[in-house]
């Protein structure tokens, strides 16, 4: 999603892109000047936060979006590594998108946000983030309507101003799809099917078809083969297993499978990448 909104100037360093990874244990994080959003990337993982006052306990699962404010100092408990997708926006593009939908800035908070789900603001995060591992291929002017659509969304639905989104009927609750997601994410290897994940999902295989289709935007097979593909990615980056190996491990059939769909996706065949990462 690219906005419409006109495209104020984003100064260097004024919306950073970075994907981390914390190990096991507690971290401390400063309150910092800009507001940050943080994706959960990869496997699932047990985590602590406690931050403004509020506590929250649970497991992240792939996508799960964390959102906090300027200057909220955050405390974190990790029970195994937590990979993620941190963006960092300043206050001065805040309040220029502010200015653009017709709102005073000055009565505009960022709100803290634990685990939610947000999927327009998660498919802007991975256009980011294809972005900048690809070497801005599309130019600033791209790159700054997506820092753009970032403000924008925040504005319009994670701050005072923005209204509770209402549960549409046409979607799964929060915690259904956290148990969809998570069997996903812990069967990746295998050979899920469509019955068994509407089987965990509580619903029949037609329905599920659907519900799973609106809360995420993709139907199931696509999303298993673009999550199947990203694991891969991540295992040919630690240059552990033999490529054959990590298509086994990813659920592909063989090697050639893998390539296949790892072309499609990201555009480049497993030896390209290997060499790349090296």
């Amino acid at each position: 999603m690219i906005s419409q909104l006109p495209i104020p100037p984003v100064p260097e360093n004024a919306f950073q892109v970075v994907l981390l990874s914390d190990p096991p244990g507690s971290l401390e994080v400063p309150g910092l000047r800009n507001a940050r959003i943080s994706i959960h990337v990869g496997p699932p993982v047990h985590v602590f936060s406690s931050r403004a006052g509020y506590r929250h306990r649970g497991t992240a699962v792939h996508g799960d979006i964390d959102i906090i404010p300027a200057q909220t100092p955050s405390y974190w408990e990790m029970g195994g590594r937590d990979t993620f997708l941190g963006l960092s926006i300043s206050p001065e593009i805040l309040d220029a998108v502010a200015q653009e939908l017709g709102l005073d800035p000055r009565q505009v908070e960022i709100r803290n946000r634990f685990q939610t789900r947000d999927s327009q603001l998660e498919n802007i995060a991975w256009a980011l983030k294809a972005e900048v591992e690809s070497g801005y291929p599309s130019g600033r002017i791209y790159f700054d309507s997506l820092a753009v659509s970032v403000a924008a969304r925040l504005l319009r639905c994670h701050s005072s101003v923005s209204r509770d989104p209402k549960k549409l009927n046409g979607r799964m609750s929060a915690r259904r799809m956290k148990k969809v997601l998570c069997y996903i994410e812990e069967n990746l290897g295998k050979g899920i099917t469509l019955a068994d994940v509407a089987s965990v999902a509580g619903v029949s295989v037609s329905h599920f078809k659907t519900l799973f289709r609106d809360s995420v935007g993709l139907p199931l097979h696509q999303y298993l083969i673009r999550r199947r593909v990203e694991r891969a990615r991540d295992l040919i980056g630690e240059e552990k297993l033999s490529i054959s190996e990590i298509a086994f491990e990813t659920g592909f059939s063989h090697q050639s499978h893998l390539a296949r769909h790892m072309r499609r996706v990201l555009g480049v065949s497993p030896r390209v990448l290997r060499e790349s990462l090296r």
